[in-house]
């Protein structure tokens, strides 16, 4: 044995400085491409490499799939719970922007894309469940149309409406997209949708005298109502951008109204709110969340908010966190603090744009609810109520941050809600544009493996360089370090040659 080492220690000793170079140096490439890839990963999924595959593959095999399970269970209760579906649903945003007169114009400035493929795909899956429908079939320009809300190109979107049109003037769904996306002012949309109006509601009339004849003939009434819901409800989004407050509201009341299947998708009393909001009429405002703020119905950052905002501006104006602390928060108080921190829980990436603290993008045409895209949505259209409410923005800075020491654990286990969903993050980078920093909660820190292989890669490229420049000087080092290593187990081989006999030593040198 003692002849083995011997005869490795001449081997490291005759090994030249390149080798050393190059093994170091290959090793540091490698520890760099591992790294580049993890920074990688963990920057689109959100998560380490290496950790999913020692967890899931790994472990199982060496007898850790318990404790694995255990490391996750917060995740799979949150996923196994039937409300968190809902939760991780995409929804329509009910403020969703014109794509000809505001997401075009804002590429045209910045030369920047606003909108995802994935969520201009979501949008066109959209307009096929509501314009389109069996009784489409043979009707060319109906068909055409099918074809235009899947197309990429925008141009070639609006030359199949224009051809449509030409077939049958008669076409809402063309008229419809025109209107969204050729139309390069709200004026001139406004003028589109109303003739698109006229011809909705002559078409819906005919079906309606007719939706009992068949299944066709109820689908194409469905279609037809659709269809004049949409236009109207776009309608008065133009009016509310263009000022015209009373109309807006006036017709988003009658919007919400209505009862047909669309109106789910919509979420029209969003709108109402807004507009609302911006007539400052907050007992009108408190109505409608008197309505819709029940526990039976699903919440969105509009209503959690908007509920916030109420409370907070019955103290907002004279609130001052020193007076507070001293004599304590009133009732009132309290009960904005409380509204706040509910809010806070339901989309806790709200109060970072309210208050500035990030920046703002133009708002996806679709967003998840308690996700990033959902804050980006509210705060776009809401940041200017805020504004307007003296004192409400500050309530809301001494106070937000309060809420995650309510929840220490917010992915196992909520305090108003059920736990906040584990799926924002990834659907969230689908939906908001490469340019936008994701904001993800909670906080991930990064992980040791990236932390690990940048320390490798860092010291084994030090190493190479050392070598390289200082080859008999880092030779020395290295048989000083190998002498070192190898004492401890002289010493051991040693005490066990003194203890054991000679004979059962040469036994097993046999062996």
């Amino acid at each position: 044995m003692v002849t083995n080492m011997w005869d490795s220690a001449m081997f490291l000793s005759t090994l030249t400085p390149k080798f050393y170079v190059a093994l170091t140096g290959t090793s540091s490439l490698i520890s760099g491409l591992i790294l580049i890839f993890e920074w990688w990963y963990f920057r689109k999924y959100g998560t380490s490499f290496i950790e999913q595959v020692s967890l899931n593959h790994i472990s199982p095999w060496i007898g850790g799939g318990d404790n694995g399970d255990n490391g996750s269970g917060s995740n799979s209760t949150s996923s196994n719970n039937p409300n968190n579906v809902s939760e991780c649903k995409v929804w329509r945003n009910p403020l969703n922007l014109y794509r000809g007169a505001e997401y075009q114009r804002f590429y045209w400035a910045t030369n920047k894309e606003p909108l995802t493929y994935y969520d201009m795909n979501l949008s066109a899956q959209d307009h096929q469940t509501f314009f389109t429908c069996e009784a489409d079939a043979g009707k060319a320009e109906y068909e055409i149309m099918q074809t235009a809300w899947r197309e990429r190109n925008p141009m070639v979107r609006i030359k199949a409406a224009h051809k449509a049109l030409e077939t049958n003037a008669e076409c809402a769904p063309a008229y419809i997209l025109l209107a969204e996306e050729e139309a390069t002012t709200i004026t001139e949309a406004e003028k589109i949708l109303k003739q698109a109006l006229k011809v909705a509601e002559t078409n819906y009339r005919k079906s309606q005298q007719m939706q009992h004849q068949g299944s066709i003939m109820e689908a194409q009434h469905r279609r037809d109502t659709n269809v004049l819901i949409y236009i109207k409800r776009r309608l008065a989004m133009c009016a509310r951008k263009l000022g015209k407050l009373k109309e807006a509201v006036k017709m988003f009341r009658d919007l919400t109204k209505e009862v047909p299947p669309i109106m789910n998708v919509l979420n029209i009393h969003e709108n109402l709110i807004e507009a609302l909001l911006e007539m400052q009429a907050f007992a009108d405002v408190q109505a409608v969340l008197a309505k819709y703020d029940d526990i039976s119905l699903p919440k969105s950052a509009t209503i959690c908010y908007t509920a916030a905002l109420l409370k907070a501006r019955v103290v907002a104006d004279k609130f001052s966190p020193d007076v507070a602390s001293k004599r304590g928060l009133t009732t009132a108080e309290m009960a904005a603090v409380e509204a706040i921190h509910r809010a806070v829980e339901f989309n806790p990436h709200v109060p970072k744009y309210l208050l500035e603290m990030k920046p703002l993008i133009l708002p996806p045409e679709h967003v998840l609810k308690r996700g990033d895209s959902e804050a980006i949505a509210y705060a776009f259209f809401h940041l200017p109520h805020w504004k307007n409410m003296e004192g409400a923005l500050n309530l809301l800075h001494c106070t937000w941050e309060g809420t995650f020491r309510m929840l220490p654990y917010p992915l196992e286990r909520g305090h108003l809600f059920y736990p906040y969903p584990t799926c924002t993050e990834c659907a969230d980078r689908e939906l908001l544009p490469s340019f936008h920093e994701v904001s993800v909660y909670p906080k991930k820190e990064l992980p040791f493996f990236i932390i690990f292989t940048a320390g490798l890669c860092s010291f084994t490229a030090l190493l190479a360089l050392l070598t390289h420049q200082y080859p008999d000087t880092m030779g020395c080092a290295a048989k000083s370090v190998l002498s070192w290593l190898s004492l401890p187990v002289y010493y051991i081989y040693e005490k066990v040659e003194g203890l054991l006999p000679n004979n059962l030593l040469q036994q097993f040198s046999k062996v």
